[in-house]
Parts: structure tokens; C-alpha cells; sequence
């Protein structure tokens, strides 16, 4: 366990920003997700030391980060804004933190050089000031203020924000490689499918309330009726759904009046649905031309989750 909360809340005035909330976040890679206002960054915020709950407990590798300096070494942080100096380096600016934060001084240099190269910023770039960098580029250069003091516990607020496609390949390499290393990593993001290839366990926000936490497979379990929605394509929709439902595999269907041959179906078990399947399109002599399922992606799960 490296984050437990109980109760949890915070007020700002009359607003509320977290409202009794109680979660715990394993190790490895956790996703942080949630519409604007949900509560994310307060969470955030009281995670890494920068406010105190108003009620409730809420603690990091079993202490509690207000107040806390020793465990705040433990937490590296890397914001969704930037505070960097624009006239200076990166290794400077680096080196710097790097000897604020206590490293030694004849380690520090080589240790600023090994993470720009572990975030992937080439040594061309080493000698521009930040100020003229993208925001991709800057992006790799907070993740390696963020690592300066070997954290164990890494919260990352929308990394991939500006980065380009192979920035955000490059992104996901280094946090997965991270995490094999033994860190564990909290992001929040608003890139979803990102998210859902990175992150196996999932936390779910929205009005200040967790609405689901888990794997993906536990989330989709927690949907209304523990049901599960597919599509398909086939010659004859409405004989597919007759055979379906007398075998005893649907709670539901409804024909795509706008698709032709579209079907939706609502499961009773999606493991059953696979292992029959086959035999009944070869025993009825039915032709199937598509099969997606509506829930498996993260992004139809937040949506159900946040809609019910």
C-alpha cells in the first residue's frame, strides 16, 4: 500500500474539494481521472505536503505528508504548470535542486546528466535555456527535477501535455521502466486510452466523491447491474438475438435501426457469451461481421461510471 485515505475531506470556504473520500492506492502505476473540478488536484496537493485535510487521514507509505519533511523526500512531484527559471540551462537549474535537495556535490553533475539522458533529452538541447524549449521538452525536463532524489513515490500531473506522439512513446517507456525499477507512480491525466495502455489500477473522481477504484476489470464489474454491453454486425440481427436470448446469454437487446444488421446486447456473463458463441453461429448457420464491446475501453467505463 503506498497511499491510504479515510474519511477524507477538504473544504475551501463553503466549496467542498474532497467530500469523506476513503481509497488506497497499491504499488506500481496508478491512473488519477476525473472531469475538471473533481477534486483531482486537491487530492494532489495533499498528497505531496501542500495542504492538510480538513477531516480524515490520509497517509503515504503510512505516515502523513503535512508537515513531514523526511517522507516528503520519499515524493517526487512533477505539476501540471511550469515554475522553471526561463533564462537558465537545465543542467544548472538541475544542479541546483539537486544540491538543495541534499545530493552530494561531487555527484550531483553526473546525476543531472544521467536523467536528462533517462528522460530522453538530447544533449543538443543541454545548452539552450529553458525558456526557449517546447513544451514538450519541458515536460522531460520537470520529470528529471521530479527524479533528482530517487522518490519512491512519483505523482505526475498531466505528463503528456504537449508532448508529440513519439514524446508520449518515449513518456510511457520511462514510466513503465520506472516502475520496474520499484517506484510507484500516480498520474493524473485527461488522456484516457494513455491511461488505460499505461496504468493497471485506476482511480476514479468526480464532484469530490470516488466513484470507482481498481483495475479495469474490477471498474467494469462496479458498473449498474454488473452488466456488460457489445455490439455486432451479422446478416440477420433480429434471429442473432432470438438464439442469444434462448441460450440464456442476454438480459437485453436492441436493434440499430440506423446500422443495418447492428445489434446491441447487455450480458449476463461475457465469459459464457465467448465460450458459446462459436457453436451456436456454426449450429444456426449465422454470419458475424463485427464484435467490439462498449465497456472495455477506459474511456466507456469513466463515461458509464460518471453517468450513472
Amino acid at each position: 500500500m503506498v497511499v491510504q485515505a479515510t474519511e477524507l475531506s477538504r473544504w475551501y470556504g463553503i466549496v467542498m474539494g474532497l467530500n469523506n473520500i476513503s481509497f488506497i492506492i497499491p504499488n506500481g502505476l496508478t491512473g488519477l481521472v476525473g472531469p475538471n473540478g473533481a477534486g483531482k488536484s486537491t487530492l494532489i496537493k495533499i498528497i505531496t505536503g501542500q495542504i492538510q485535510p480538513s477531516s480524515g487521514v490520509l497517509e503515504v507509505f503510512g505516515e502523513r505528508p503535512w508537515n513531514n519533511p523526511v517522507l516528503l523526500r520519499q515524493i517526487g512531484y512533477c505539476p501540471e504548470d511550469d515554475a522553471m527559471p526561463d533564462d537558465l540551462s537545465p543542467l544548472p537549474w538541475l544542479e541546483s535542486l539537486g544540491l538543495i535537495s541534499g545530493l552530494p556535490r561531487d555527484e550531483v553533475s553526473d546525476r543531472c546528466v544521467s536523467l536528462l539522458r533517462r528522460v530522453k533529452l538530447g544533449e543538443a538541447h543541454w545548452s539552450k535555456r529553458i525558456g526557449e524549449y517546447s513544451k514538450g521538452m519541458r515536460q522531460r525536463v520537470k520529470l528529471a527535477q521530479a527524479l533528482l532524489h530517487d522518490p519512491r513515490l512519483l505523482v505526475l500531473d498531466e505528463p503528456m501535455n504537449g508532448l508529440d506522439p513519439m514524446g508520449r512513446q518515449d513518456m510511457q517507456e520511462i514510466l513503465k521502466e520506472l516502475a520496474r525499477d520499484g517506484a510507484s507512480i500516480l498520474i493524473s491525466s485527461h488522456i484516457l486510452p494513455e491511461l488505460e495502455a499505461l496504468c493497471p489500477n485506476i482511480l476514479i473522481l468526480n464532484w469530490g466523491r470516488v466513484l470507482a477504484s481498481g483495475s479495469q476489470a474490477e471498474l467494469r464489474s462496479q458498473l449498474q447491474g454488473g452488466q456488460e454491453r457489445y455490439y455486432l454486425r451479422c446478416d440477420d440481427p433480429a434471429r442473432m438475438a432470438r438464439v442469444l436470448f434462448a441460450d440464456g446469454l442476454l438480459n437485453g437487446f436492441q436493434l440499430d435501426e440506423e446500422q443495418p444488421g447492428g445489434l446491441s446486447l447487455r450480458l449476463r456473463e461475457p465469459e459464457a457469451f465467448h465460450d458459446r458463441l462459436p457453436s451456436l453461429l456454426e449450429e444456426h448457420q449465422l454470419t458475424l461481421h463485427e464484435l467490439r464491446s462498449q465497456d472495455r475501453s477506459l474511456q466507456n467505463i469513466f463515461d458509464r461510471i460518471t453517468t450513472q
